[in-house]
């Protein structure tokens, strides 16, 4: 019997033989007062029949969506719960507003609605959540004029009423629950009382209970779940002794049908809730001066209800007007902004003339447009228009703060300075509080609450942040760390104090320039090795220098031998007490990364400082060498001619052949030298004439005096020969 049975067909006739037949078939007529009656109400298609076959173990016909919307159970079925106990009898009621019965034709909804509410312990009220606080989709005319007759034919007799909210949404269920008990007790309270029950309050007639189901179609699992917590309010419920006590108006469950039937024929009879009258009738369709000698109440209820129905119509054409109206106004605001500053023109005077003018002409479409016989505003519109204002004008600032900030810390990283992270904080500050100063002064005129403009500012201050991160993570990328090490100790190892070229004398100290270059190298490699946005102070560079440098410039003997840990062996920045120095996400580069670039840096440069200790002792032969040079030549040539006579070559043509004897013997010796020493002095270029002046200085001043003649007869001899 759980498929059930009508108990009464769409007409309002009442089944005798069936009912009698269901309770001899499920031995209903023993159940004595040990037994319960469900009923449920609700819209048409709002997923009764469904609901009841889940709680009850039932097996009513439910609605077919992929046949459409219509209507599925007419008149009353009812039917043997297979999974509740006590015995439990379930009612499925045809839906309310039902299409399938025409717009006035409502009597038999009324009438069936009733018949629950006088027969049943427990009446389920089905209503979607989006219907709460409607007038008709809520049921409440419906429960009003039910309210009023059960008054009048019933004796109050405590029974459930329970609200159960469909494709419950995010609305919290405390809120929807107010709203619902207040509109029951309003409606109750309208009702006229009857002399014989005027004290009688809605608490002497039902106990009100609201839940709320999720949605069947797209939460299937989590409404069954609820579903199940739903069942248990009926299970086991009662036991026969406290189902008997409260049921002392109740008939025993052998005499059902005859009270049943009863009950059904007292409603039938009934006048109140039959079709309205001819005047009542006449005012609900005719006009104006047609009905003017109609009911007044119903002719302005029927006037109100066209004008909604006809709002109703352009509704939907005046939201998508107003939509149209506000994404071209931001399209408008976004072009003039731009244009504006294109031309240079200051950006807060920009933004508000463009805001100002844009706003207008939004006010000026929206009253073009308004419907005068509605209530409708384009106040949430302009909000969200101003908004979206609002978030183009942030996008400006982000754009142009991201740009100045990029350029300028990306500078400062590649600059390599020793308080490098102290200058990027006060560009960062610096920056950012102009960026802020300008948007607060761009949106004065915004009709915005202050807590929008709060939560602009602190976006304007994050991506600011953002942007230095990113460049700092950029900067600290292996390649271009390195590239810069190398550069800064080429820089420091190349060049002295005042820039210039260095050259590698006898008396300059290589190891402590080395030192120096190494140093300066190793502390590029600190500042990356960390983001320092919140001034909190570090170990990194001690770390490293004490971990990396010796007075040599080497790895510390303790760590090539293994002595003692290698604090360079982690991934992360560790105090000495273990707890972490710097967070993960800002570390740019850990300790292991460090130290590898190190190594690589340390390798690529052995062979520049290689080198200056090669120069810097070719240098040196090649400055004995030179001293030998000059001193042969000049002994050579007085050895050759004598003092006296060398004294007046100068002036002679016959000082070719004595040049020409010292230049062939010079070459000798220079051939000798090696071609090492002649790319040296190729290399040291203006600097080995100065030696050569120094060392021919130091000769006798007669050698001099030869050695000019021959050189300037050295020319005179290469023009000729």
């Amino acid at each position: 019997m759980e498929k059930g049975m009508q108990l009464i067909d769409g007409n309002g006739k009442f089944n005798v033989e069936g009912l009698q037949d269901l309770m001899t078939t499920t031995e209903f007529a023993q159940c004595g007062l040990s037994y319960s009656v469900v009923a449920i109400i609700g819209p048409q298609s709002s997923g009764k029949s469904t609901l009841m076959n889940h709680v009850f173990g039932t097996d009513f016909k439910m609605l077919n969506a992929n046949k459409g919307r219509g209507q599925t159970t007419k008149g009353i079925w009812i039917a043997k719960s297979s999974e509740i106990e006590p015995f439990t009898i379930a009612m499925d009621l045809e839906g309310t507003d039902s299409s399938a019965r025409g717009e006035d034709n409502t009597a038999f909804e009324k009438q069936s609605t009733l018949f629950a509410l006088a027969i049943a312990d427990t009446v389920l009220v089905n209503m979607w959540c989006k219907d709460i606080g409607l007038e008709h989709a809520a049921c409440r005319p419906l429960l009003k004029l039910v309210f009023q007759v059960m008054k009048r034919l019933f004796q109050p007799r405590k029974r459930t009423l329970l609200f159960v909210i469909r494709d419950h949404t995010r609305t919290p269920l405390e809120f929807l629950e107010t709203a619902l008990r207040k509109d029951i007790e309003k409606i109750w309270a309208t009702v006229a009382e009857p002399e014989t029950h005027s004290s009688a309050a809605l608490s002497d007639y039902f106990n009100v209970e609201i839940t709320a189901l999720s949605s069947y179609e797209f939460e299937e699992d989590k409404f069954k779940d609820q579903v199940a917590h739903l069942k248990q309010r009926f299970f086991n419920s009662n036991s026969p002794r406290d189902l008997a006590a409260d049921r002392l108006e109740v008939e025993p469950a052998s005499g059902f049908s005859v009270c049943a039937e009863k009950i059904w024929k007292t409603i039938k009879d009934n006048k109140d809730l039959h079709v309205p009258d001819r005047k009542v009738m006449a005012a609900s369709v005719r006009y104006d001066k047609e009905v003017i000698y109609f009911y007044q109440d119903v002719r302005n209820a029927k006037r109100k209800q066209l004008e909604l129905n006809a709002l109703e119509v352009v509704r939907d054409a005046y939201v998508t007007m107003l939509e149209h109206l506000s994404s071209n106004t931001r399209k408008t605001f976004k072009t003039e902004l731009e244009q504006l500053l294109n031309e240079g023109e200051g950006f807060v005077a920009s933004a508000r003339s463009c805001a100002r003018s844009c706003l207008h002409a939004f006010d000026q479409g929206w009253e073009d447009a308004a419907i005068r016989q509605s209530e409708w505003n384009a106040s949430n519109g302009r909000e969200i228009l101003t908004c979206d204002m609002l978030s183009e004008i942030m996008a400006i600032c982000e754009e142009q703060l991201a740009d100045v900030l990029a350029d300028e810390v990306q500078s400062l990283f590649e600059a390599g300075e020793t308080d490098t992270w102290l200058s990027v904080r006060n560009v960062l500050e610096s920056k950012t509080e102009n960026a802020v100063s300008e948007f607060s002064d761009a949106v004065v005129g915004f009709k915005v609450h202050r807590s929008a403009i709060d939560t602009k500012l602190e976006q304007l201050r994050e991506s600011a942040r953002n942007v230095v991160k990113r460049k700092a993570k950029e900067a600290a990328a292996a390649e271009r760390v390195l590239t810069r090490m190398k550069d800064r100790f080429k820089q420091v190892f190349n060049r002295d104090e005042t820039s210039k070229s260095r050259f590698w004398f006898r008396e300059k100290n290589i190891d402590e320039i080395e030192r120096n270059a190494l140093s300066a190298s190793l502390k590029i490699l600190s500042t990356m090795a960390a983001m320092r946005l919140d001034k909190l102070t570090d170990q990194i560079e001690h770390l490293l220098f004490s971990s990396l440098m010796d007075e040599s410039g080497d790895i510390p003997s303790s760590q090539r031998t293994g002595a003692t840990p290698d604090p360079l062996a982690s991934n992360t920045w560790e105090e000495e007490s273990n707890t972490k120095q710097v967070s993960p996400n800002d570390t740019l580069l850990t300790p292991v990364e460090c130290k590898s670039l190190w190594m690589e840096f340390k390798e690529d440069m052995k062979y520049k400082m290689n080198q200056a200790r090669s120069d810097q002792e070719a240098l040196r032969n090649a400055k004995r060498v030179i001293k030998i040079v000059v001193g042969v030549a000049g002994a050579a040539a007085i050895t050759a001619v004598g003092v006296p006579t060398a004294m007046k070559i100068a002036a002679r043509p016959e000082v070719a052949a004595v040049l020409k004897a010292v230049t062939t013997w010079s070459l000798a010796v220079l051939k000798y030298i090696g071609m090492d020493v002649l790319e040296t002095l190729k290399y040291l270029g203006m600097d080995v004439l100065e030696m050569l002046k120094d060392a021919v200085r130091s000769l006798h001043p007669h050698i001099v005096a030869i050695i000019i003649a021959l050189v300037t007869q050295q020319s005179d001899w290469r023009q000729q020969y």
